[in-house]
This record gives structure tokens, C-alpha cells and sequence, in this order.
């Protein structure tokens, strides 16, 4: 049994959550699932690079110390692009990471347009044009950078609820360049997307694929976990509870407690951080 920890700002990394525990390559044996949203500093596609690779730097370290994941999913776009590579060098746990999806938009658009939609942070950052320019460079790109649209996922979860107005409005350069050039795929380019993903659907009936990068990273957490020499342990009377990490407790993760739910994360915890330096 893997201890696998998703982390994220908010709780965009519940869509890969939910993409891990459906992955057939992972149900083969039980799993604890670990959730981690460091909500004290989100949202991160705000935030400038070194700001974002320090923040993460010391809390992905925290996370190892305190819950001991064997594999860590940095469950964010934003994070990744920017984060990736230092925190694999500070860290004994594998971390997978997540990327935009660019790479099969292209192979599945038949109209060569692509949308891509993401955080300002996501969208303008020079690793989104290197995927573009390495496996889209013959596609039309819509980039729309979004962070309310983060903001509507968040919400979504606390209530149930979606601003379908200013969904419409957000969504207003996809609609042209589904008039203009015939779009017809749009790359989720942040994890909180797909977990709102039957409203865009309902605002943009038109696009014919929606990609984003849950089921690659489940395969991928899959392998990796395949790769591990673990260690057999004794078996456990009952499996341990998955545990959802907050890095600040308050009313706002007191209102995600059903959805939690709907992931199997039952017990939930404050991430103990070290103290600031001043």
C-alpha cells in the first residue's frame, strides 16, 4: 500500500485526485490518499517565481516530514511550471508533476485550433510556449488567462453553485475564435478546471475535446510506484483514514467538508509549517 499525496493551492488538485483513484493501475491494490491545499498562500497564478518556488520548497519539505508520502503529485499547473525542477532536488520523495496538455490537444484538434485555458501566470509562461512551439506550432492558440474562473471552482465546491454570467463573459474569446478559425479543442491548463467542467461544456457546446492531464499523471504515479522497491509491510486490521492537509483551518475548509467527502477524505488536518524568518 502507497501513501500518495496530491498537492495543490486550492482544491483544483481534487480533479487529479479523482483521476488517481480511478485509474485501474492503482485499484489494484489499496491506496491512503493524502490531499494537501496550501490555502494560506492561494492563489498561486498570482504569485511571482520566486516567491512560488520558495513557498512550495517549504511546504512540499513540511509535508514529507509530517505525513512520509511515498510519492508526491504537485497537482498544479502554476507550481509546476515554475517549481518542478527545484523542488526534485530538495526532496528525498519522487514528485510527478503537471503540465498543460498541450502535446495530445494538438494530436486530437482536427481544425488545428486550440484554446487553452489557465491561470495569467500559466498562460503567458515561457514553458506554455515551449510546449506550444515544440507540439502546436502548426495549431491556432486562443489563450484565455483566468483567475476568477479559479475562483468559480472554488466556490462550486463550498456551494454547489456557478456564475453562469460571468462564466459567459470569461469564456467570450473562445466563443470568437470558435467563429473565427473553428476551435474545437480547449487544453485545461489548471487542475480546478475539470471539476467545473460540465458548465463550460453547457457555455461552449461546440468544442469537441476538452483535455486536461489527470488520466497521464494517474498512469504515470502508476509507473513510478511500479518502479519503487517497497518494502512489505504487515497487513492492517483496517486501512488507514485519507487525510485532507490544510495550511490554515477556517470556515472555508469547514464548507468543503462534504466534497471532501465525496473524495473518501475524512480526517481533516492543519499542515504544521515552520516559523517564518523575518
Amino acid at each position: 500500500m502507497a501513501r500518495i499525496l496530491v498537492f495543490d493551492s486550492g482544491v483544483g488538485g481534487l480533479s487529479i485526485l479523482r483521476a488517481l483513484q480511478r485509474c485501474a493501475d492503482l485499484q489494484q491494490e489499496p491506496h491512503q490518499w493524502l490531499f494537501c491545499s496550501d490555502n494560506a498562500f492561494f492563489p498561486y497564478g498570482t504569485k511571482k517565481e520566486d516567491e512560488l518556488i520558495a513557498r512550495v520548497t517549504v511546504v512540499l519539505n513540511a509535508l514529507q516530514n509530517q505525513v512520509q508520502p511515498d510519492i508526491i503529485v504537485l497537482a498544479c499547473n502554476t507550481a509546476s511550471t515554475v517549481a518542478l525542477e527545484s523542488v526534485r532536488s530538495t526532496l528525498q520523495t519522487p514528485v510527478v508533476g503537471v503540465v498543460p496538455a498541450i502535446k495530445p490537444a494538438a494530436q486530437l484538434s482536427q481544425t488545428r485550433s486550440i484554446g487553452i485555458l489557465a491561470t495569467p501566470g500559466t498562460v503567458n509562461r515561457p514553458y506554455t510556449q515551449k510546449l506550444i512551439d515544440d507540439f502546436a506550432s502548426d495549431c491556432h492558440i486562443t489563450r484565455v488567462g483566468s483567475s476568477e474562473l479559479v475562483w468559480i471552482a472554488e466556490q462550486y465546491l463550498r456551494t454547489g453553485m456557478v456564475d453562469n454570467t460571468e462564466l459567459h463573459r470569461i469564456l467570450a474569446p473562445m466563443r470568437d475564435a470558435i467563429a473565427q478559425s473553428k476551435l474545437d479543442t480547449i487544453v485545461l491548463a489548471c487542475t480546478h478546471f475539470p471539476l467545473i467542467i460540465e458548465f463550460l461544456s453547457e457555455q461552449l457546446p461546440e468544442i469537441r475535446h476538452w483535455v486536461d492531464s489527470g488520466d497521464a499523471i494517474a498512469r504515470r504515479v502508476a509507473w513510478c510506484l511500479q518502479q519503487q522497491e517497497a518494502q512489505p509491510s504487515p497487513p492492517a486490521t483496517s486501512p488507514p483514514p485519507n487525510i485532507a492537509l490544510f495550511t490554515r483551518l477556517d470556515e472555508n475548509v469547514k464548507a468543503l467538508e462534504r466534497a471532501l467527502g465525496y473524495f473518501d477524505l475524512t480526517d481533516i488536518q492543519a499542515l504544521n509549517l515552520p516559523p517564518t524568518k523575518h
